[in-house]
């Protein structure tokens, strides 16, 4: 394994010019994934236990999201999805890791648990903005919390700017007001504005300015997963990576190719450890 990228990796945390990408594969360390779903195929398995839908849906996360939702209410989805989150899972060795960075301006997480919420708060200056569904806030994209959860406003670039950290969640998450988008319908609301940047927060187009991110525990295998890191990368440094072990599909390759986002292959575990000796974070 060739040091350098870790290296250049290392650099730009260090000079707060990279941004962690953090995908629910993280939820592979540690064992957090045994408290709180890691993966859409566990996640589906947690609503459909709840809830049944048909058979051509059953793994299909949105899909399955969707039908609940349409035939047992959209409170019926919510309460499956803070029911699924809900567990006392604690922050990955990668968490932790990562929240040390001495500057670290914004943070996206792309998957539904609290794990950087928990691990944030040894952190002294730290807000979070959450995608939020249409079907429950409709003419809102995102609501800003401040870091003990309450509530700091729709369009909060009147809040972040005291804020050294941002976590932006654009799928939203359990914690502190159970936002989620997950259904078929949340997704069409998004996807119809998401080329025109609109449910991107301000700050997040700012902050990303210039800046590299840095893939954990993310996939691009479908079309979804896509769509979002594409619009959420969009104007940003023109270099980024991945920690991605397994074998790529076709599309993911061609996702990364576009994007110039280096592949290292290596465990997050051997991640972790490697970056742990660095320098910069000691």
């Amino acid at each position: 394994m060739n040091a350098s990228p870790l290296d250049a990796i290392a650099k730009a945390f260090d000079g707060g010019n990279a941004i962690p990408y953090l995908g629910p594969g993280l939820l592979s360390l540690d064992g957090a994934g045994a408290q709180v779903p890691d993966s859409h195929i566990a996640l589906v398995g947690h609503l459909t236990s709840k809830s049944s839908v048909p058979h051509k849906v059953r793994n299909n996360l949105s899909a399955a999201a969707q039908f609940i939702e349409n035939f047992k209410h959209r409170s019926t989805v919510t309460h499956a999805m803070t029911e699924a989150f809900s567990a006392d899972a604690q922050p990955t060795s990668l968490h932790t890791l990562l929240m040390r960075i001495p500057v670290l301006p914004l943070v996206v997480h792309a998957w539904y648990d609290d794990l950087p919420q928990k691990a944030l708060r040894s952190r002294s200056s730290w807000g979070m903005v959450q995608g939020v569904s249409q079907s429950e806030h409709f003419g809102d994209w995102v609501y800003y919390y401040a870091s003990d959860g309450t509530y700091a406003g729709v369009e909060a670039d009147r809040s972040y700017v005291d804020w050294k950290t941002l976590l932006y969640q654009p799928l939203g998450s359990v914690w502190p007001a159970h936002n989620y988008l997950v259904s078929d319908s949340d997704f069409v609301e998004v996807l119809t504005e998401i080329d025109i940047q609109t449910p991107i927060p301000d700050s997040v187009q700012e902050i990303r300015k210039g800046r590299s991110f840095v893939f954990l525990g993310c996939r691009f295998s479908t079309q979804l997963e896509r769509l979002f890191a594409h619009q959420i990368v969009k104007r940003s440094s023109e270099k980024h990576w991945a920690i991605l072990p397994e074998d790529t599909t076709p599309n993911e390759a061609r996702f990364l190719e576009q994007h110039n986002i280096e592949r290292i292959s290596m465990s997050l575990n051997e991640f972790v450890a490697e970056l742990s000796k660095k320098q910069h974070f000691e």
